[in-house]
This record gives structure tokens, C-alpha cells and sequence, in this order.
């Protein structure tokens, strides 16, 4: 018999420890190990093929050539666009001041066979060479443009 001064004997640390926290985890076995890895490379696989194909479907890309500014009303900016043969496309061009800030904005149509006032390259008619005039609220000192993308004949984004 233990006297009521002193404490009832203790289980045993290692029991104790397991009955409070849990026992020992099971680390994977190498099959399921193999099959995590499997699973994920394939999960990459299909999200790079997903990627290199949605850029090449939308196949419309840009190329800043140049601007100049007569006055302090106008900006002109040369550019190239690629795109399929036969496809409408928009670009928005804008002008900056020299804190890079926008003082002119204008949304350019460029149909699916060049107009009289661009001109093709030797790529079959894929690259047009394009000329914009944008009005400005105030002096810039550069032209980009900031984005293109092709459009149906209604001219709604594709």
C-alpha cells in the first residue's frame, strides 16, 4: 500500500507519450512513393502542353519600331504586328509623358488583308507594318503600344 504523502507510481514514459500524442507514423511505402511522383509529373506534362498551345492559338504579337512627336498635340507610333493571315486585329497604343504617365490612348483596327496604308513584309502577309497618329492632352516623349489581340469580324476579342 502507498501512503496517501506520496504519488501512485507512474506508467512508463514511452506508453504515456504514445497515449497522449499518437504513436509512431508510418513513413510511405516506395510503390505509393512512386505513384505521388508519377501523378505529378503528369499534372506538369499536361499544364506545360496547356500553356505552349493557348499562347500559339491566340498567335498575335506586337513589335515597338519607333515614335516620333511633331508637337506637343500628337504622337506618332510605328509598330509591326503578326498574326495569321486573314485575321482582324486590335491594338491599343498610348503615349507617355516622362513621368511615364498616359496622355494619349487610341484603340487601332487593323483588318484581315492590309489597307493601302501599311505595308506587308515577306512572311506571307502575316506581319503588317503600321503608322498611328495619337492626339495628346500634353507634350509626350514616348509611343507603345500596349497591347493587341484578334478579333472576329464584328471586331469582339476572340
Amino acid at each position: 500500500m502507498t501512503s496517501p504523502d506520496q504519488p501512485a507510481p507512474s506508467a512508463p514514459a514511452d506508453s504515456s507519450l504514445a497515449n497522449r500524442y499518437g504513436g509512431q507514423k508510418r513513413s510511405l511505402t516506395p510503390g505509393v512513393k512512386r505513384a505521388i511522383a508519377g501523378g505529378a509529373l503528369a499534372v506538369g506534362i499536361g499544364f506545360l502542353a496547356w500553356v505552349s498551345t493557348s499562347n500559339s492559338l491566340s498567335a498575335v504579337s506586337f513589335k515597338d519600331v519607333g515614335y516620333s512627336t511633331p508637337d506637343a498635340t500628337v504622337a506618332e507610333v510605328d509598330f509591326q504586328v503578326t498574326r495569321e493571315p486573314g485575321t482582324p486585329v486590335k491594338c491599343a497604343v498610348k503615349a507617355l509623358d516622362s513621368r511615364y504617365a498616359v496622355v494619349g490612348w487610341k484603340v487601332v483596327d487593323i483588318p484581315a488583308d492590309a489597307p493601302e496604308g501599311t505595308q506587308g513584309t515577306a512572311d506571307g502577309g502575316r506581319t503588317v507594318s503600321q503608322r498611328v497618329t495619337v492626339r495628346t492632352e500634353s507634350l509626350s516623349v514616348s509611343g507603345v503600344v500596349d497591347s493587341c489581340w484578334a478579333t472576329n469580324g464584328s471586331g469582339q476579342k476572340v
